[in-house]
């Protein structure tokens, strides 16, 4: 099984992602889109693994630790205590997170990986061979924030994928577009 990364994420007008450890904005719709989209799959006896740093695990409020029906990969520099969680895996690199993707144990028991932040995931795994896509809500509306998407690669291309609702969507007055980019370079060596 070749190892993929499927970004997600919302981000503003300036590329903000988030404000205080908390997302700006409150759009049920769109979490509910980030949580089908991360955790559908086509086998039933597979899950997806979401991978995430340390900001953006301690962020998740405890009640929904770890991310439901899911398996929870946290990517840092110092060791995160996952021992009380099921499904829940701590990693110091991405290549210790490739390594272990690629390994008997979890070789059939997962269908996709998705990336959910934070800027630092997001700009690592966008540099690797194995990002395959990114699933990007543009946020039509400016917010103040202190985390930012990382610049996109230039040669990305805008795709269609008919789990994502196309056009100009809204909620409390705020307007979004769900757009999907694939990396042309996808796992070229």
């Amino acid at each position: 099984m070749v190892v993929k990364f499927d970004l997600i994420a919302a981000a503003c007008e300036n590329m903000g992602i988030g404000k205080n450890k908390d997302l700006p904005w409150r759009l049920k719709s769109e979490m509910a889109f980030f949580s089908r989209m991360t955790s559908e799959t086509v086998d039933k006896n597979k899950k997806n693994v979401v991978l995430m740093g340390r900001k953006t695990w301690d962020c998740i409020p405890p009640k929904f630790k770890p991310l439901s029906n899911r398996i929870n990969f946290i990517m840092s520099r110092s060791s995160v205590d996952v021992q009380n969680y099921k499904d829940c895996y701590s990693f110091t690199s991405l290549q210790e997170v490739l390594d272990t993707l690629g390994g008997e144990k979890f070789q059939d028991q997962y269908e996709n990986v998705w990336v959910i932040g934070g800027s630092y995931i997001y700009e690592e795994t966008m540099k690797s061979k194995f990002f395959h896509r990114l699933y990007l809500t543009k946020i039509m509306k400016h917010f103040d924030c202190d985390t930012f998407f990382p610049k996109m690669k230039d040669n990305l291309v805008k795709i269609s994928d008919s789990r994502v609702p196309e056009g100009i969507q809204e909620e409390n007055g705020i307007q979004f577009v769900y757009n999907v980019y694939e990396n042309p370079d996808f796992n070229k060596e």
